[in-house]
């Protein structure tokens, strides 16, 4: 079955869901045009309410989001998760399937699976998941240690993130599924792919 993936990144007070927050999550569609070829879509961002207790000093410097600017203005999660199911539900490709893809997958699906089983909403990625590391690994034939955003920028000849925009999940999402359709693309024209 054909896929419509969801490039996606989020921000958390620490590294694990329920004992630490997800602050922020954006999410970007990249799916088969009408000659097949990947196309970069729509986006949806949040931000939400900080809701558990753990907090790291190092994690929060990362995404520099206001904690307390969030308990006020942010998203209560499962609102948040909800309008992220929806988005993906309005967004993936009849006769598709939404697939998560995230640049250390582990982590970022981690969250998103957890707080939708926390909110008791169905997760519309499943267990379907792909890492851009790892992608890289079978696509440029690197070692996991040399498969940072940035090599793969350089690897890859893509524009660089702006550095203003670094950690806001939004744009880490973006510039992901920009190198999601690069490393597919090469995947693609590779010999015996």
């Amino acid at each position: 079955m054909p896929c419509t993936y969801y490039s996606i990144d989020i921000e958390a007070t620490g590294p694990v869901p329920g004992l630490f927050s997800m602050v922020s999550l954006g999410a970007v569609v990249v799916a088969p045009g009408e000659d097949e070829n990947l196309l970069i879509g729509e986006s949806f961002y949040a931000e939400l309410k900080p809701v558990f207790a753990g907090s790291q000093p190092e994690a929060n410097a990362i995404h520099g989001l206001d904690l307390e600017r969030l308990k006020h203005d942010g998203l209560d999660p499962a609102l948040a998760m909800r309008r992220l199911a929806e988005f993906v539900d309005r967004t993936c490709l009849r006769g598709t399937s939404p697939v998560f893809v995230g640049h250390v997958a582990v982590f970022d699906w981690m969250y998103v699976a957890w707080y939708f089983a926390w909110c008791g909403l169905e997760n519309p990625f499943g267990y379907k998941g792909i890492d851009t590391k790892s992608l890289a690994m079978g696509a440029l034939g690197l070692p996991w240690t040399d498969t940072s955003r940035e090599t793969l920028v350089e690897r890859l000849g893509l524009r660089p993130q702006a550095q203003d925009s670094l950690h806001r999940a939004d744009a880490d999402a973006l510039h992901q599924a920009e190198i999601l359709v690069a490393l597919l693309e090469r995947s693609r024209l590779s010999p015996g792919a």
